[in-house]
């Protein structure tokens, strides 16, 4: 005979969800980089987010990720937190956040300290997915400060970025170098704007895809892929100018017009990179299809940005019939199923 606990029977409870963050200042930086807040997150990413997190019947905080914040998270302690903060300063910043939630014992949605300190670092990622066979382009790594030296199996053009930055920072059409003398200067340009490794990467010249990855385990979902296709020639690189302007230079097509088989190809890699790495609940990365027709991962984003209007996994999500609240809820939802938590969401929304 099956026994119902007199606790089962009870509703579960209306949790407090916390969102931690980097806002915009739009103060300047120590940084030659134009592009120095580009990961950070406005008023409007964060009150939407809040705003899909309360009609769904949580209570919400706020928490701003400066150096006040482990004391402000037990002040006002929240049972689950909403993490979108991109942290201050070194190639492990993004896991800042995640540790300080981890050794407060506060759960947390998306990927832990470990997963984002690895995804940041491009060369380590590259080296790790490659080892379970993905193929990613051949890229050699200058370390910051010291000289470096011409491979002569590094065929041209190469493209130079940072090796430890997201959305696009450092990145556009002016990045590509077509000999040794134009890497040269851009290395010498980009190390002074950016002050921290950069990565150079045998430039793929053929179609751009973006794919998001929602869930775990059982219930992860790829979602199809969506191709970024320029508009004019001039602009080739999916660069932060490109995107703070994309109604202008791109156009967006998802699923992409492709062949069932190079979607599949495209989808599995994907879903290969989000379990190699451990994402956790939401992640995006990038792909690049050469000229032959081969397929290229460029690089992960484990934190991928959620402005609504603007970021490409909202974007993504939108196409596939899913809107910005029901994103917003599926991500939680899987959070809270990690730990094992309950809570009562409107009756509306059941």
């Amino acid at each position: 005979m099956n026994e119902t606990n007199n606790a089962d029977n009870k509703p579960p409870p209306r949790l407090k969800a916390g969102i931690t963050f980097n806002l915009k200042k739009n103060t300047g930086a120590d940084t030659a980089a134009a592009d120095a807040e580009a990961e950070f997150d406005d008023e409007g990413t964060i009150a939407a987010i809040a705003d899909a997190l309360t009609a769904y019947g949580f209570t919400t905080a706020l928490f701003d990720a400066e150096e006040d914040l482990p004391a402000r998270l037990l002040r006002d302690r929240p049972d689950i937190v909403f993490n979108i903060a991109e942290g201050r300063g070194g190639r492990g910043r993004e896991a800042q956040v995640p540790a300080i939630l981890n050794f407060l014992r506060i759960p947390f949605t998306g990927s832990d300290e470990t997963t984002l300190c690895i995804a940041m670092d491009k060369a380590l990622t590259k080296r790790l997915v490659a080892s379970y066979g993905v193929n990613t382009p051949k890229y050699a790594l200058v370390r910051y400060g010291v000289p470096s030296r011409e491979d002569a199996a590094f065929a041209y053009p190469v493209i130079i970025k940072p090796n430890s930055e997201g959305s696009s920072k450092g990145v556009s059409d002016f990045s590509i170098a077509e000999d040794a003398a134009g890497m040269k200067r851009l290395l010498a340009e980009k190390m002074a704007a950016y002050r921290q490794d950069m990565l150079l990467e045998e430039y793929i010249s053929g179609r751009e895809f973006t794919v998001g990855v929602l869930g775990n385990g059982d219930d992860l979902r790829v979602f199809p892929p969506m191709e970024i296709i320029f508009n004019d020639k001039s602009h080739s690189i999916y660069s932060y100018e490109v995107k703070r302007n994309y109604r202008q230079f791109v156009r967006y097509e998802c699923p992409p017009r492709i062949g069932a088989d190079l979607r599949k190809e495209i989808e599995d890699a994907a879903e290969t990179v989000y379990r190699v790495l451990e994402c956790r609940d939401f992640a995006r990365m990038d792909f690049r299809l050469s000229q032959a027709g081969r397929l290229y991962f460029i690089e992960i984003n484990p934190l991928a940005g959620l402005a609504p209007g603007y970021s490409d996994f909202p974007m993504i999500a939108e196409f596939c019939g899913m809107d910005y609240v029901a994103l917003i809820r599926k991500i939680m939802d899987s959070a809270l199923a990690r730990y094992g938590l309950r809570h009562r969401g409107k009756a509306e929304q059941k």
